[in-house]
Formats: C-alpha cells, structure tokens, sequence
C-alpha cells in the first residue's frame, strides 16, 4: 500500500519525478564507479554539483524575480502556459558556473576539460544574449535566427580548429556498431559544425515543459560519462558534472517552475552534449543519448513542412501535429507536463541502457 502511494506520488508531482530523476542518477554513478571505474569516481564531483545548483539557485531566483527578468509566454501556445508569464527566465545562470567550475577544478585544469568547458560557456553567452534582448524588447523574440546560427557556427569552428590542431588525424574517423569505421577526412569538420548547431537547437526545442530539458539532459550526460569512464576519464568527469548540476537546477525547475532556463542553459546544454561526442568520436552513441532531442526537432520540421505543403489558394496549410515541437502536441491531445516529463524521462533511461550496453 505504502510503495503504492509513493509511486503515485511520483507519477503525478513534479517533486516525486525530481526525487526519482534524483536517485536515479546518484545511483548510477554509485555502480559505475564500483563496476567500472573505481579508482577515479565520478559520483562525489556529481552531488557537489548537485547541491552547488541547487544552492545557487536559492541565490540566484530571488535576484532574477527583482530584475523581472519574467519569462513572456506564446500567446498561441498551450492557454495552460500562460499562468507561467513571469517565471524569471534566464536561470542557466544558475547551473552553468557549477558545470564548468567544478570539472575544471576537480580535474586540476586539465585541457580537454577547459577547452569543452570554454566552447560550452560561449554557447551559454549566445542563449544571455538572446534572453536578455526578450527581456528588453518585452516579447519572445530575442535576437535574429540568422545571428544566432551564426554566432553557433563561429563557436564551433573555434572549438573545430583546436581540436583539429591538438588531435591526431584519426580523429575525423567515425567508430560505427559491429566494428566499422567511417573515415570521413575533413568532411568530418563539417559534420562536427552540423553536430553543434543541430545539437544545441534540439536542446533548445525540448525546452518547453517544467524540467524537460534539465532532467532528460541530466541522463544524456551522465549516459556519455558512463561510455567515457575509461577512455577519456577527464571528460567523464565533465559529464557527470553536467549531469550533477543539471539535477540541481531541476530542483527549482520542475512543476510548478521557480525558474526557466532560457536559451542561456538550453543552448549550453547541447553545446556540451556536441562538445564531448565531437572530441570523443562518440557521435553514433551521441545520436541515441539525443533521441529525445532530435525527435523533438523532427517535429518542428516536419509541421513546417507539411504546412508548405499542404498550403492552399489562400496560402492557409494543414497541421501534422496539434502544435510542435511534440510535447506541446502532446499537451494539447490531453497530456498532463508530469506525464509527458515522466515519460520522457523514462525514454531518456531507456536510451541511456541501449547506448551502454551496444558499445
């Protein structure tokens, strides 16, 4: 009767899916490092970085509801939304400086830390920028579309360059399943600049549902550090880190939200999450840790296109999905947020499981 109620309770709070996203990820860690890596654990840098989140945030909330710095809600978005107008936007403030800090330091500033650490904070600052022009301009329109994917792609090459320089040539080889290698020579810089964009605009979409994006990053991260303990420990450490400080800021984040991330948190995320698997030849695994992500951006896609389409006399489409990106669809066919985040989360494990176990 007693697990009953809890696992009601979990299923329908947002602080029963933050204690179960919680627990989840504190053990995990616990068994990878006593089953993978017990020399150099993963899973004290990640409760620092959880509680360093989630004490910032208790810091940083109050700060950001005084400079009303309040999120403006799409007036033709869910009509569930609009009781959320004034949430203080921008918090990946909040965990951003503990994903960075503490990884540098643990790691004694260690390179490859600091230059996935620099290309993820210049994503951070793109997605400042772009809240920060919302909250001046009043609306939810930042800055254009066209500099922010500029502004992307400049940071990419950046990160592209340095990498090409410090790495060996092998590094644009691309390790497939059963074996196959896949050496694409400098076409794989282009893939890598591709991978960035792609992968910080799908962050960005999911971001739309309290702890969506915060939680089902959280498992991706901590997904790669699992795959990277014993190839690239220094960059495990990084994404547990991640993981850690994502699960800290879900604390103020879940439903009812405290606090959104903005683009500042959603587009350092998938920054991050491209960083690690660019640096690391793990994109194949990266692209199904980010299967959430891009089905997300599917979505996005394929709405706009069918409404091209499908455009009549008078210029007037047809609608694949209620709206999209797909959790709003989700919400508009009689989903509740808990729902969708329960089960997106629970996706997120699964893929999690799939890309460990098929390495």
């Amino acid at each position: 009767m007693i697990q009953t109620k809890l696992w009601q309770g979990i299923k329908t709070s947002g602080k029963g899916l933050l204690i179960a996203l919680t627990l989840t990820i504190i053990g995990v860690s616990v068994a990878l490092d006593y089953l993978v890596n017990p020399n150099d654990g993963i899973t004290l840098p990640l409760l620092v970085s959880i509680l360093g989140s989630a004490g910032v945030g208790v810091i940083i909330i109050p700060i950001l509801q005084r400079l009303k710095a309040g999120q403006f809600i799409r007036e033709d978005g869910p009509q569930t939304h609009l009781k959320k107008a004034g949430t203080p936007t921008m918090g990946g403030v909040i965990f951003l400086p503990v994903a960075l800090i503490v990884p540098i330091l643990w790691s004694q500033f260690d390179l490859n830390v600091i230059a996935v650490s620099l290309v993820t904070l210049s994503y951070g600052l793109i997605g400042l920028v772009d809240d920060w022009q919302i909250l001046v301009k009043k609306s939810n329109k930042g800055i254009s579309p066209s500099v922010k994917l500029g502004l992307q792609i400049l940071a990419s090459i950046g990160f592209c360059v340095w990498l090409g320089l410090t790495s060996p040539p092998t590094i644009t080889n691309v390790p497939l399943p059963f074996g196959i290698v896949l050496p694409l020579g400098i076409l794989y810089w282009g893939l890598a600049i591709f991978v960035f964009t792609a992968e910080s605009n799908a962050t960005n979409l999911t971001d739309g549902v309290d702890g969506l994006a915060a939680g089902t990053c959280s498992i991706a991260f901590l997904g790669l550090s699992a795959i990277l303990l014993t190839s690239h420990p220094e960059l495990a450490l990084f994404c547990a880190c991640f993981s850690g400080a994502c699960v800290g800021f879900v604390v103020h984040n879940r439903n009812p939200a405290k606090v959104f991330m903005g683009d500042t948190g959603s587009l350092a995320l998938g920054g991050g999450l491209a960083a690690i698997g660019i640096s690391t030849q793990q994109l194949f695994p990266l692209l199904i840790l980010s299967g959430i992500f891009f089905a997300e951006s599917l979505s996005v896609i394929a709405q706009v296109g069918y409404y091209k389409a499908t455009k009549d006399e008078k210029g007037v489409g047809k609608r694949l999905f209620r709206m999209a990106p797909l959790h709003h669809h989700l919400e508009l066919s009689g989903w509740s947020e808990i729902k969708i985040v329960g089960v997106f989360y629970s996706i997120a494990c699964g893929l999690a499981i799939i890309t460990f176990f098929s390495l």
